[in-house]
């Protein structure tokens, strides 16, 4: 059995691969931000209070380069709250470059594909990840 789930993980893993290497790069529909800071603002104007009731979440980005830092956002049932800093144990943490990350907010870099490629580190909860989008599309 080991081996039917070596080989499925590894199927699974080339066919996202492969899903995502058609869509690397997509054109941007809205201004380009140029800093993690500008991108951390812009997504805040997108906050869906709707579905953020009930969740109750802590999220830290800890990016490396010369524009990096640490930032973090608590959501709240339906409030939320963003900073610069660390923040003691969060539900979710997201590592990567600075340029990475803006690239990702500008959506010329997909995240699925940062992640396959170890561009973007994520620990904690996917269904966070996942509700994160919902609340800040």
């Amino acid at each position: 059995m080991k081996g039917k789930s070596a080989f499925f993980n590894v199927t699974s893993v080339a066919m996202l691969v492969t899903l995502c290497a058609g869509t690397l790069y997509a054109a941007p529909s809205r201004q380009q931000n140029s800093t993690p800071q500008q991108a951390l603002d812009k997504r805040q104007e997108t906050f869906q209070a709707d579905k953020a009731k009930g969740v109750h979440a802590s999220y830290q980005w800890e990016l490396s380069g010369p524009n990096g830092g640490e930032w973090w956002l608590s959501v709240n049932d339906g409030t939320y709250k963003t900073g610069r800093g660390k923040i003691d144990n969060p539900n979710v943490t997201f590592a990567a470059s600075d340029e990475d990350w803006v690239a990702m907010s500008n959506k010329t870099l997909k995240v699925p594909w940062a992640y396959l490629t170890g561009r973007l580190k994520i620990q904690g909860s996917l269904s966070l990840v996942t509700k994160l989008d919902e609340i800040f599309p």
